[in-house]
């Protein structure tokens, strides 16, 4: 079992930065993706970015590269997002996910195993 827990958002202008965390315990987790997602209400689950907790292999969607980094700190069973140039349309509930997957399969949120709570992105205009 993987327990995750999401910290680090809250309400930003457009144009500012904030720094996700998701910290994990339970089994580990050296062979799994680990992804974050976002999701606005009425709106399906949309797949932001993921990286590979060995060899960190990343992934990003097309709305986000260039803007959005994933990194893991290992020593500390951490996954961050740090989002910068953030847009309103960027404001969502953003999820932490970890699976057992390949990185090509790191889009699909029902690969995923474990999720954590959800932390809120506001982006104001």
């Amino acid at each position: 079992q993987v327990h995750l827990v999401e910290s680090g958002g809250g309400l930003v202008q457009a144009g500012g930065s904030l720094r996700l965390s998701c910290v994990a315990s339970g089994q580990t987790l050296s062979s799994h993706t680990m992804a974050w997602f976002r999701q606005v209400p009425g709106n399906e689950r949309e797949f932001v970015a993921a990286i590979t907790w060995i060899g960190s292999d990343t992934y990003y969607a097309d709305s986000v590269k260039g803007r959005f980094a994933i990194s893991t700190d290992n020593m500390k069973d951490t996954v961050y997002l740090q989002m910068n140039s953030l847009r309103p349309d960027d404001t969502a509930v953003y999820y932490c996910a970890a699976g057992p997957i390949y990185l090509s399969g790191a889009v699909y949120p029902n690969e995923y195993k474990y999720w954590g709570q959800g932390t809120q992105v506001t982006v104001s205009s």
